[in-house]
């Protein structure tokens, strides 16, 4: 099984991490693959296990790269309603986009972590295992914070 490989369309080699967060941007699911492989066919693989294990979970927020034949078998096969952000095309630069902003910012926590920054694991499980790891600190960071300020009002 090929561990890396070439996107053409973004111009880079390595492998593409395709997550599938909450509201509050935490990680529901990862999936780590060959660069050359497309966001819908990563979607394709990653909605069936979604659907099975967060049955409640009815809408999705997608960008540009989850268009086509996978919005109409989404919702005929899962029944999931799949809305895709599309950018402007008359707009350049940054632009902050409904929605679209909740993967980013989970993108921008992981790489908070030095081991996500640079892609060193050598294989793609290894690579979400780190990718979970890091997601678990974030979560036992922010369960800790309360704690941590409640005891520090205690304090005299």
């Amino acid at each position: 099984m090929l561990s890396r490989c070439r996107d053409n369309g973004k111009k880079i080699n390595g492998r593409r991490r395709h997550l599938i967060c909450d509201t509050t941007s935490l990680l529901l699911m990862i999936s780590v693959t060959v660069a050359s492989v497309t966001d819908r066919q990563a979607a394709t693989d990653m909605l069936p296990v979604l659907r099975t294990r967060f049955p409640t979970i009815t809408r999705l927020w997608a960008d540009g790269g989850y268009t086509g034949v996978l919005i109409t078998w989404a919702l005929t096969v899962l029944h999931l309603v799949v809305t895709v952000i599309k950018r402007s095309d008359d707009v350049s630069g940054f632009v902050v986009l409904p929605r679209r902003w909740v993967v980013e910012r989970s993108f921008a926590w992981l790489l908070r972590s030095r081991r996500l920054a640079r892609d060193y694991e050598r294989r793609p499980d290894s690579s979400e295992a780190m990718i979970i790891w890091s997601m678990t600190q974030l979560m036992t960071h922010r369960l800790a914070a309360p704690a941590r300020a409640r005891t520090a009002l205690k304090a005299p």
